[in-house]
């Protein structure tokens, strides 16, 4: 297995053990390679909840630009939601398995067909 295909594997993991979710394996894919070399690199690989400048990026380059949603409360709302299902004290939160919870929350698959 390549590399991409050991995180895939820990994402699909996470989703359903840390997360309660049954992964859509194709999706979490496309995300995941959606999300560029940034997999690789331990500090970018991952969101941190805490940090508001985190949050405005995963609001601004995903959402608005990625997914096409328009600002608003309900972005917000939807990255705490994520976080929260996530599991507050879990560390290591993984930029793909966010962004998948997001795709699926805001239903925007089609961007990745």
């Amino acid at each position: 297995m390549s590399k991409r295909d050991d995180l895939i594997a820990k994402y699909a993991d996470d989703l359903k053990n840390k997360c309660g979710m049954t992964p859509d394996m194709d999706l979490l894919t496309k995300v995941t390679i959606g999300c560029g070399p940034s997999i690789y690199n331990a500090d970018a690989a991952t969101v941190s909840g805490s940090d508001e400048g985190e949050l405005a990026t995963v609001k601004n380059n995903f959402l608005i630009k990625k997914l096409g949603l328009s600002d608003g409360p309900q972005l917000d709302s939807a990255i705490a939601s994520v976080l929260e299902t996530y599991g507050k004290s879990n560390r290591n939160k993984y930029r793909a398995v966010v962004y998948y919870m997001l795709t699926k929350h805001f239903k925007k698959e089609s961007v990745y067909n």
